[in-house]
C-alpha cells in the first residue's frame, strides 16, 4: 500500500474542518479529492505531507515520504530552468533532468531565468520537479491552475507514465484529467461538525 489514511481530522486556523478521513491509495492508483471551495482539500493534503500536524488519526506513507506540489512554484526566481531542476535532483539524490525538461515542453527554456518565465511556464517547472524527486507518492494540490489545455494534457501524461511504473497520486483538482486509473473521492461526508464557540487560534496556513 503506498498510502493508508485512517480516521484523519484536520484543522484550519485551529478549527476541525475534516474528521473521520480514511482513504487508502496502492502503486499505479490516483484518487481525486473533490468538494466545494473551502472544504478542506488543501489543509488535508498538507497534513497527509506532514506540513502541518493532524488533530487525530494517522497518515501512513512510504519511506522515503511523498513529493508535494502546492499553490507556490517553490522557485528560484534568479536561477534558470536547468539550475532549477538540478537543484532540486541534487536534494532528493537524482541526476538527470532531461526527462523532466522533456516531459514539461521546457527544453527551449532550459536557460531562461525562472523570474522570466510565463505563469504558465513556471507551473510546467514547478510540477517538472515531481519527475526529479524519485518519489513514489505525488500529493498535488490544484497541479494544473496557470495551465493551457496542451499543458494540462503535458501534466496527465507524466501522471500517467508515474502510475504506469508503479507510482501514486492523490490529487485535488476539478480538472478531468482522463485517468482512467483515477477514482474520486467526495469530501463532504467528512465535514467536520460546527465548532463550539471559542474554538480556534490554533495553527493557520494562510501563510502557504
Amino acid at each position: 500500500m503506498m498510502l493508508s489514511v485512517h480516521d484523519l481530522a484536520v484543522a484550519r486556523g485551529g478549527i476541525t474542518i475534516l474528521d473521520g478521513v480514511s482513504l487508502t491509495l496502492g502503486a499505479g492508483a490516483a484518487l481525486v479529492l473533490r468538494g466545494p471551495n473551502g472544504i478542506g482539500k488543501t489543509t488535508l493534503l498538507r497534513t497527509i505531507a506532514g506540513l502541518q500536524p493532524a488533530i487525530a488519526g494517522q497518515a501512513l506513507l512510504p519511506a522515503e515520504g511523498a513529493a508535494y506540489s502546492g499553490h507556490a512554484d517553490g522557485l528560484k526566481a534568479t536561477l534558470t530552468v536547468t539550475e532549477n531542476l538540478t537543484f532540486w535532483a541534487r536534494i532528493y539524490g537524482q541526476r538527470d533532468i532531461a526527462p523532466a525538461l522533456r516531459a514539461m515542453n521546457l527544453e527551449t527554456l532550459a536557460d531562461r531565468d525562472a523570474q522570466n518565465l510565463s505563469a504558465g511556464q513556471k507551473r510546467r517547472l514547478g510540477l517538472a520537479r515531481l519527475l526529479v524527486t524519485g518519489r513514489r507518492l505525488w500529493l498535488l494540490d490544484e497541479p494544473t491552475v496557470s495551465l493551457d489545455t496542451a499543458s494540462v494534457a503535458l501534466f496527465a501524461d507524466a501522471v500517467r507514465a508515474h502510475l504506469k511504473v508503479g507510482g501514486a497520486a492523490l490529487m485535488a483538482t476539478h480538472i478531468d484529467l482522463g485517468l482512467d486509473e483515477a477514482t474520486l473521492l467526495d469530501l463532504t461526508p467528512f465535514r467536520a461538525k460546527s465548532p463550539a464557540p471559542g474554538q480556534g487560534g490554533g495553527f493557520d496556513e494562510a501563510f502557504a
